[in-house]
């Protein structure tokens, strides 16, 4: 694929468990269609932590989006809460469950971030990441 074509996809996602995996499924269905399998595990692993944040922590809808433009992949998810995400503070052990979806995509990504947004349905945030060759060669 050409670094300077660009796309832009934006999955609209209901809070509801089996949004993870469609919104995972999906992301890979694109990445492969696109010529970039080399990037659909490590974005596959952020967006199912960010997304599975955003349908355990608020109760409204949410939306994936991720762009591809100049050779660098950036998943956003948005949803209706307005509070700053918050990574585990520390080292968590290796047989608990929670708080390790933030340390994750820290790990994984080569950047991330996140920002209050507005949209139709309201206020909440946008909690994004970045991912390169690098970043895929890591997860």
């Amino acid at each position: 694929m050409p670094e300077t074509e660009t796309w832009t996809y934006t999955l609209t996602i209901p809070n509801d468990p089996l949004a993870v995996p469609v919104s995972r499924h999906t992301l890979r269905l694109i990445l492969k269609a696109y010529g970039l399998p080399h990037l659909a595990e490590a974005a596959e692993l952020v967006a199912t932590e960010l997304i599975a944040n955003a349908v355990q922590h608020t109760k409204g809808p949410a939306a994936l989006r991720m762009q591809w433009a100049g050779a660098v992949l950036r998943i956003g998810v948005w949803d209706t809460d307005p509070t700053p995400p918050s990574p585990a503070g520390g080292a968590t052990g290796w047989d608990e469950t929670a708080g390790r979806g933030l340390g994750l995509v820290r790990e994984c990504a080569d950047g991330w971030g996140w920002c209050a947004r507005e949209r139709d349905e309201g206020r909440g945030k946008l909690v994004w990441c970045e991912l390169t060759g690098g970043a895929a060669a890591a997860a």
